[in-house]
């Protein structure tokens, strides 16, 4: 909101409540009331309350809950009843704190402008849509084909035992026989035999709570729940930073882009570090001109929001660097809420390294090529901010330092930022006519990638060349899913804003320009990920995505405030901002109605619990074929609680009796797996205990995905007849 349409601190104050007075009035700075009288005024206060507290709560929520999830977790006791006994108590606490408003204004003083009922309500019922939508059209990814299921797996493991690693259950083959492995994509074994999943424990440890109140299914709808308080948080968040009136078209935005709604039917990590980030960013703008205790205790939950990011994704590491350096801006002008905030995200990013490196380690080791690299930029980043608010701390060189910045924002500076913006979006723009970015496989997994890429490109007509990377399109994969007119005002949006916080003005941009231009132009550059769509598409919703979207917003509500000035054209005003929305929502939710109503992924739940059944108790499993070894090792383990294995490359008929024999010496009855009955047969009779017959994710690389692929997965099963029959 603006200097001219604020009321000073005596005026805002409530009925019955003590204004404050003096320097304490100034900061506050609280929003201006309407003006037709005091029941409006206070149903805006109140509005505005409603709207903040409900767009932080999903992420003090989380926070809450991994903050007693990880100890109990890393100590090896993490059940329901200690985690639901700690995390009550911790929860009503961290609310109570991140909600803590001493004035009854405190809270709303983030919001550019008055907020009416309209506005909260209509937020809250686009979520709620959106939660209803994604619930019906959830997948059932379980089966182990790509990361959603191997999450899946992690929780399931963590909701029956509460610890890593994973017991492969040895004894049952007879002992550790070398023709047999326990591991599988997303499990590694160890040198000592146990099993450890890939990735980071932040998703799964929110999982878990839903596989402790209701199975499988409940687990499986932690996704919808997460994606709908995303799009929450993003409503709230747009308040803050655009306009309340702009909050609903807000999340209405995010809702209807495709890899939001693609994001929040599979259990992605994404989903809560996307939370995370958008409450974090809420609450550290909740106390921008505060600087009361309640303010401080907000930039600490804040801070502690954003970096709980890494323990839901190590990529998280790079993201937020920005946060160091406004950190470190805060530190250099002595605003008392800078300690809590370092604090709050040294907790969080620390937490999440050490589970990393305590529970997580083949995982860290095996990104260790780009890992790496980013720990030293943190540290590089640290130090560099360091040396920054020495600098200006210090007043030989901070008073000098201050005045070439107030020279350098008069000057222009400003204008060479915006041009630089500009270019920088043209580079990106034109850069497929450029460049064509390919890289040449340096290890197994990368061989791997190579030959599905080739594939994939046969079956989409394309050229056939797996080194390729396809990067160099990755501003036009924004453009698929937001539309032109987003990006256009993105552009607009993106240059005014830096032009004018180098002139120091819209303060509140400050470390969310940070955040979106750092994070834009680094997953633009180098996205890093299998480039098939929409899967490639998880890249851009972690903060692109939404960061276009609120610099679009942002533009648009620009243009309306320019109409507004411009006298004679007032009567346009209206027809502007609905055109605009039109322009933004429109060409949204045209790319996503080819699959917004398109379930995959179905049936997997009650095929896996039937296969489960088949096999029955008592039995030891050996998978021969590979393909069926990588789905379903840590499947039968962990779902339905029987020891399974998979055989060595090379193992032989021979090999598998032997280890038959192995299993019949330990007590067990053994069951051996293929993918069709000519694999099995030879070990006895063939039985099919599971048939899938659903659709799959399009893998499209050079337009939007619009349909979708079968999918056909089968596994019969042989019980070797008892010696002598």
């Amino acid at each position: 909101m603006d200097e001219s349409q604020q009321l000073s601190a005596q005026r805002s104050a409530e009925p019955g409540e003590r204004a404050p007075s003096g320097r304490r009035a100034a900061r506050l700075r609280l929003p201006m009331p309407f003006s037709n009288g005091p029941d409006v005024r206070g149903n805006s206060t109140r509005a505005g309350r409603v709207l903040t507290r409900l767009t932080v709560a999903p992420a003090l929520l989380i926070v809450a809950w991994l903050a007693v999830s990880l100890p109990l977790f890393m100590a090896g006791w993490y059940r329901l009843g200690p985690a639901l006994a700690l995390f009550v108590p911790v929860a009503f606490l961290v609310l109570k704190a991140g909600f803590w408003d001493r004035t009854r204004l405190e809270l709303t003083a983030g919001l550019r402008g008055p907020v009416s009922w309209w506005v909260t309500g209509g937020v809250v019922a686009v979520a709620v849509a959106f939660f209803a939508l994604e619930l019906a059209m959830s997948a059932e990814q379980v089966v182990v084909r790509r990361d959603p299921a191997s999450y899946v797996q992690f929780a399931t493991w963590l909701n029956d035992h509460g610890a890593l690693p994973i017991d492969p259950m040895r004894w049952a083959f007879g002992g550790g026989d070398p023709v047999l492995r326990y591991d599988s994509p997303a499990f590694y074994e160890l040198g000592d035999g146990q099993v450890v999943p890939q990735f980071m424990a932040g998703l799964p440890l929110v999982l878990a709570l839903g596989g402790w109140l209701g199975g499988t299914d409940a687990m499986l709808a932690m996704a919808p729940l997460l994606g709908a308080c995303a799009v929450l948080s993003f409503g709230g968040l747009t308040a803050r930073l655009v306009g309340p009136r702009w909050a609903p078209v807000g999340a209405l935005a995010l809702a209807l882009t495709l890899p939001m709604q693609w994001l929040a039917r599979s259990t992605y990590s994404e989903l809560p570090a996307l939370v995370l980030l958008l409450g974090g960013l809420s609450l550290l703008q909740d106390v921008r001109e505060l600087e009361s205790g309640a303010a401080r205790v907000r930039a600490f939950l804040g801070g502690l929001a954003l970096g709980l990011i890494v323990l839901v994704r190590i990529d998280g590491i790079r993201d937020l660097l920005p946060v160091v350096v406004f950190a470190g801006l805060m530190a250099a002008r002595r605003r008392p809420t800078w300690p809590p905030l370092v604090a709050g995200l040294a907790l969080g990013a620390g937490a999440g390294l050490l589970e990393g490196y305590v529970e997580s380690r083949p995982y860290l080791d095996y990104l260790s090529d780009s890992l790496r690299p980013a720990l030293l930029l943190a540290a590089g980043v640290i130090a560099g901010t360091v040396l920054m608010v020495a600098a200006l701390r210090w007043p030989p060189t901070g008073v000098r330092l201050r005045r070439l910045g107030v020279a350098a924002s008069a000057g222009r500076l400003p204008d060479v930022a915006a041009v630089c913006v500009l270019l920088v979006v043209a580079g990106f723009a034109v850069r497929p006519y450029v460049q064509t970015v390919r890289r040449a496989p340096r290890t197994e997994d990368d061989r791997i990638n190579v030959e599905f890429l080739e594939e994939v490109q046969r079956i989409n007509h394309v050229a056939v060349d797996g080194w390729r990377q396809y990067s160099e399109l990755s501003l036009h994969w924004v453009a698929w899913y937001v539309g032109v007119p987003v990006l256009l005002l993105a552009a607009l949006g993106a240059p005014l804003l830096a032009r004018r916080l180098l002139r120091r003005s819209n303060g509140e941009w400050v470390l969310p320009f940070m955040m979106i231009a750092w994070t834009a132009v680094t997953t633009l550059y180098r996205p890093g990920i299998t480039p098939d769509h929409p899967w490639a598409s998880r890249r851009l919703i972690s903060l692109v995505i939404p960061g276009f979207l609120l610099l679009a917003l942002w533009g648009l509500a620009w243009c309306v405030r320019y109409v507004r000035r411009t006298g004679r054209w007032r009567w346009a005003v209206m027809p502007v901002a609905l055109a605009g929305v039109a322009a933004v929502l429109v060409p949204i939710a045209v790319t996503s109605r080819p699959l917004m109503l398109t379930p995959t992924e179905q049936g997997e739940v009650a095929q896996v619990r039937a296969m489960c059944r088949e096999i029955g108790p008592g039995r030891s499993v050996v998978i021969v074929e590979p393909v069926t070894a990588d789905r379903f090792v840590q499947v039968i383990r962990g779902m339905c609680g029987i020891p399974a294995a998979r055989l060595a490359p090379g193992a032989g008929r021979g090999d598998v009796q032997r280890v038959i024999d192995g299993i019949r010496d330990a007590g067990r009855r053994p069951a051996v797996l293929g993918a069709d009955p000519a694999q099995v047969s030879g070990y006895g009779a063939a039985e099919q205990i599971f048939r899938l017959r659903t659709r799959q994710d399009e893998r499209s690389l050079v337009k939007p995905p619009d349909g979708t692929w079968p999918l056909a997965i089968d596994v019969w099963m042989a019980e070797p007849p008892p010696d002598g029959l």
